[in-house]
């Protein structure tokens, strides 16, 4: 990869106002030179880094104009690769950007794989691996509080909590390390306790750090949240009303919905991704029985149960037997249709050990959404993230939180090493495999195979 220039396009497919073909390596302004033609006759070679200019894309082979545009320098080392990089706007189109890049391809760049920009950025010391996820996140993010944290991210807040820790264990590694190999120097020994005190409060702010991952996993992915009930209790009517769109088709047909119907909305900066499911109950329609067994597949996998309940109507069986199943689950009842004439109270439900909102899709649609948004914030702890997101290290990647329980483990048996009172070096041992581990979350040790499947993730252009 070393020594190639990469070339894609950095916008979406289709049609729009503008469309831009980014070249990065040491032949990115030499290619860009030969296909583009400034106005004032001047070339892109001695264009100064940071600027642009206006001009037109031409194949140099046939002298054929492909398009005006406007030529972007960003010379090494400042430039989001740490390389040169020379981008082409131009006019934003299927095809004309295609042609504009296949140019370059012609020309002697080569086309970029998914996430190439971004790995490069890493591999140039321009960002660390922990920045360079956070700028996946940033571009995939769904939610204002989601952007916010991603942004953090991408500054080095965890980056810096884990140099932080990282810094301790090193000066204690050192201390250790003097002690055991120069024994008959005039060096100050290490103190036992100030091992154990190093160890500790290493240990504390590891356990701070995972304390975070449940916050930081929601508010990058959001909640897997499920939808359920028996048929025609309003299910697709509260889809609608979060969504404020007529999605799922709404009828006083029971069985209505036979498949899954799933969204994305944002409540209060949290991302749901919502599934609508077919209404659980007995049913001798083949294609509704899969439905409904599709649902009960869902229920186990939901971050989430919206569990819907019809007031007007009696109790049956099936809701309680629908209580049952999903009774353990981070769960939020929502008993419809207090507009009409209740035909059971509360207590009739018996124990319940959820949240419990009484609502009426019909007569106060606004209600619902804000109850809710503040009923699911509570249950899953959110609200004191929701002020503070943006302004705090929070651990959002699964691979994150394992380095970091892979550092505490470490901890854990180098500091029972050390309580039982055996040698050093045996404390020294583990003390570098969870420096190691620590490692890995900010590329400071990483293996191939890791970096491979982190820029698998991003879009060809990134």
């Amino acid at each position: 990869m070393a020594g190639e220039t990469i070339a894609a396009v950095a916008t979406p497919l289709g049609e729009g106002g503008i469309g831009i073909v980014r070249l990065s390596g040491p032949e990115a302004l030499a290619i860009a030179d030969r296909m583009f033609q400034r106005k004032d006759g001047q070339s892109l070679l001695q264009q100064p880094t940071y600027t642009l200019r206006y001009g037109k894309v031409v194949d140099p082979k046939t002298g054929r104009k492909l398009d005006e545009a406007i030529a972007v320098v960003m010379r090494a080392p400042h430039s989001y690769t740490a390389e040169d990089v020379v981008e082409i706007q131009c006019h934003g189109g299927v095809v004309v950007v295609r042609e504009i890049l296949n140019l370059a391809l012609e020309l002697g760049a080569r086309l970029a794989e998914p996430g190439e920009f971004t790995k490069r950025a890493f591999l140039n010391g321009r960002l660390d691996l922990a920045q360079a996820e956070a700028v996946i996140d940033l571009v995939q993010s769904h939610t204002r509080l989601g952007l916010e944290v991603a942004v953090d991210q991408l500054e080095g807040s965890l980056s810096r909590r884990i140099a932080q820790i990282r810094e301790g264990l090193y000066d204690l590694a050192v201390g250790i390390e003097a002690s055991i190999d120069f024994p008959e120097d005039d060096l100050p020994e290490v103190e036992l306790d100030e091992v154990e005190r190093g160890l500790r409060a290493s240990l504390e702010q590891i356990e701070a750090l995972l304390a975070t991952a449940d916050d930081g996993k929601i508010l990058r992915e959001g909640l897997k949240t499920v939808i359920t009930g028996k048929p025609n209790v309003g299910k697709s009517s509260l889809l609608n009303t979060l969504l404020d769109e007529n999605r799922a088709l709404v009828t006083d047909i029971p069985g209505t919905t036979r498949d899954t119907i799933e969204e994305v909305v944002s409540l209060k900066g949290v991302a749901l991704r919502l599934i609508d499911t077919a209404g659980i109950r007995e049913s001798s329609d083949l294609v509704e029985r899969l439905g409904v067994e599709r649902s009960l597949q869902l229920l186990e996998e939901a971050d989430l149960v919206l569990h819907v309940l019809d007031r007007s109507v009696a109790l049956t069986p099936e809701d309680f037997q629908i209580l049952d199943m999903t009774k353990g689950s981070r769960r939020i009842l929502l008993v419809n249709k207090t507009d009409l004439p209740p035909a059971w109270e509360l207590q009739d439900l018996g124990e319940i050990d959820s949240p419990v909102l009484e609502i009426s899709l019909v007569a106060e649609p606004e209600r619902v959404v804000a109850a809710l948004s503040e009923a699911i914030l509570d249950l899953v702890g959110l609200a004191a993230v929701h002020s503070s997101a943006g302004s705090r290290a929070l651990v959002t990647r699964a691979r994150h939180k394992q380095a970091l329980q892979e550092a505490k483990r470490f901890l854990e048996e180098s500091l029972r090493t050390h309580l039982a009172g055996l040698p050093l070096d045996l404390v020294a041992v583990d003390l570098y495999q969870a420096l190691e581990a620590l490692g890995e979350i900010t590329g400071e040790t990483v293996r191939e195979n890791v970096l491979d499947r982190i820029f698998a993730e991003f879009c060809i252009g990134k």
